[in-house]
This record gives structure tokens, sequence and C-alpha cells, in this order.
């Protein structure tokens, strides 16, 4: 049997039009017809690249005498669930609702100390005739009920899992055409994405600056404390930036990977695995150690050591991948 004729039965087998294989070739309808009609004949790596698509041998696809057994088509079956364009736009979209939630709900975490810092910056300057105790109580008070109310959100992105499960957990081929919708999304995207990355970055960065300069030349408790809440919220701030639009960016990028060799979405999945015990545990030691030492113009030097540290145990567990 001639390359041509297995090209046909393969590609037939694999439930694919000459267009689908053209796309999942990078080349032309035209190239792939020309192919199937013999009227010319794929290069060395076209042949490659056909072999790894077909799962069969170089061998088996430049030799006659090689035939396309009932066994070989049987093999050929696709195992892969197919995902149209509609299933692909659910999944984007309920995975910016599973990030909206995540994004108040962090936001909260973050913002929970600010009642704690605002009535200690009250009770420090005697306004309202707040002691320091009370001040304490109802900071304490106030982080409670706010991280209440965020873990309830936490809760509420199980009620999306079922509308991702299949493609994040699962292999998948995309129907004709998903793969070029999303390729021209995320090219759109990628601008509007590097902006906003740029300023959430950006706020974090200056977020300590107010906190600095004013224990630099300041030095009172009460600003201190005031600008503690700067701090806070401009994290948040970056935070309600980052999360949903980076949320967009790795739907687009998860919808468009190549199932076959999806290191990133492994690496990606490892990332959620380590965050999902890792921050909740930071939050608790940054808490404690505010609460049991007052001290929170120094115990805010956590976080930009856990940016740190959270990146090199990634390093660290993807080093330990390898190695097994």
């Amino acid at each position: 049997m001639i390359l041509a004729e297995k090209i046909i039965q393969l590609r037939k087998q694999c439930g694919w039009s000459q267009e689908e294989l053209a796309e999942k070739m990078n080349i032309s309808r035209q190239s792939v017809s020309k192919w199937e009609s013999t009227n010319s004949i794929p290069d060395l790596n076209k042949i490659i690249k056909l072999a790894e698509i077909f799962d069969v041998s170089t061998d088996f696809l430049l030799k006659d005498e090689y035939e396309i057994s009932d066994t070989v088509l049987e093999n050929k079956a696709p195992s892969a669930m197919q995902i149209t364009l509609e299933q692909a736009l659910k999944y984007v979209d309920s995975k910016m609702e599973i990030a909206n939630l995540v994004t108040k709900g962090v936001m909260l975490c973050v913002c929970s100390v600010i009642p704690l810092f605002f009535f200690l910056a009250m009770a420090e300057t005697n306004r309202m005739g707040i002691t320091d105790d009370f001040a304490a109580a109802m900071g304490v008070v106030g982080i409670l009920v706010l991280v209440c109310w965020a873990v309830s959100f936490f809760i509420r992105t199980n009620q999306y899992e079922h509308d991702i499960s299949s493609i994040d957990n699962e292999p998948f081929e995309l129907a004709y055409g998903v793969h070029s919708v999303f390729t021209e999304k995320l090219q759109k995207f990628r601008a509007s994405y590097n902006l906003k990355l740029s300023v959430s970055i950006f706020l974090f960065i200056i977020s300590f600056v107010p906190l600095m300069l004013v224990s630099v030349f300041s030095g009172g408790s009460d600003m201190v404390m005031m600008m503690l809440v700067v701090l806070m919220l401009l994290i948040a701030i970056g935070l309600f930036i980052l999360i949903p639009v980076s949320a967009r960016y790795d739907a687009y990028n998860h919808i468009i990977t190549d199932q076959s060799d999806n290191e990133k979405s492994k690496r990606a999945k490892r990332a959620e695995k380590l965050a999902a015990f890792y921050w909740p545990l930071l939050t608790a030691i940054f808490l404690g150690w505010s609460l049991w030492t007052m001290n929170w113009g120094v115990t805010w030097i956590v976080w930009p050591v856990g940016a740190v540290l959270f990146a090199a145990l990634l390093g660290l567990m993807e080093l330990f991948e390898k190695e097994e």
C-alpha cells in the first residue's frame, strides 16, 4: 500500500477531514489533497509529523509492503474526547466565574487585617474613645468575619467543577476550527494581559513604599498602622487585576495546548496543588506572628519572603519530578 492510501485510511479512521489534518500539520488543505492524490510527496519533516499524529512508525508510512491491518485501524480509533467551540467557550466562562469568586475570597483574606490596623490607629491617637484592648478585640472579630466570608466564596467555586473537569483532567482533541479561534483570541488578549500583569506587579512592588517612608521620616505608630492599611489595599487591588486576567490567559492557553505533550499543564497543576495549602498556611503564620507580637511593621516581610520561597519550592518539585 502506497503512502497516499495510508494517509487517506489513517485520516478517515481518526474521523478527520482534510481540513482538520491540515490544521494539525500547520499546512494548507490543498497540500493534504495533493498528498492523497499522489500529486506531491510530503518531505521528511512532514513524514515524521504524520507518524507522530497517527501514532505509527515512519517505516510503516514509507515502506509499501506494510499494509494497514484491522488491528492497526482499531488502534487508530480516537480515544480522546472532542471539544466543540461551544464547550471550549463554556470552559473559559466557567474558569472566569471561578476566578471571580477566588478573587473576592483572596481580597477579603488580604483585607481582613485592615479593621485591626484601623482600630489600633484610632486607639493610638485616642480617637473615638477606643482603648487598645477594645481595638484588638474588634480587629480580631473583623478578621474572623472577613475570613469566614472569604471561605464562603472559595466553597462556591465547586459548583463549576463539572464544567471544567473534563477539559482539565482528561485528554481531549479540538473540533475543526476551535484551535484557530482560540489562537486568535489569545493573540488579541495578549496585549491586555501584559499591561494588566505589569500594573499588578508594579502595585505589589510599590505597596511597601508608603510604609517604608513613614517608618523612616515619621515613626508614629498611628501612621505606621494607616500605611499598613494602604499596603494591604494596594496588594488587594493588584490581586483584583491579576487573578482574573491570569485565569483567562491560562484558560486560552490550556485549550490550545497540545494534550499529547502537556508539560506546561503538568507544571500548572503542581503549582495549584502547592498553592492550595501554601498560601493559607502563610496567611496563618502571618496573622499568628503579627497578633502575637503586634509588630505589624515587621511581620509584613512574610509576604515577599514567602513569594520567593514559593518559587523555590516549585523549582524543587520539578527537580524531583525529573529525577524520578
